[in-house]
């Protein structure tokens, strides 16, 4: 059986654009603080919506920011 999850980049890429908090993210993207650092931990998947916002902020494609990973359980 697979089990699928989805893993991000969005705490590289705070870091690469100048050390950005979750909160300056947050407030762009009109989500909570709290939103930013669940994606983070992985602990919630974004709407396509949020996802494409993500990355429209960062100036890369979706797939830079998150991809899909597979685990054969």
């Amino acid at each position: 059986m697979k089990e699928v999850s989805l893993e991000n980049n969005l705490r590289k890429l705070r870091f690469e654009k100048g050390e950005l908090t979750q909160e300056a993210i947050a407030e762009k993207l009109g989500v909570s603080r709290q939103t930013i650092y669940a994606i983070e931990k992985g602990k919630f998947n974004p709407s396509v919506m949020l996802a494409l916002q993500i990355a429209a902020f960062f100036g890369v494609k979706v797939e830079e920011v998150f991809n899909i990973k597979e685990e054969v359980k």
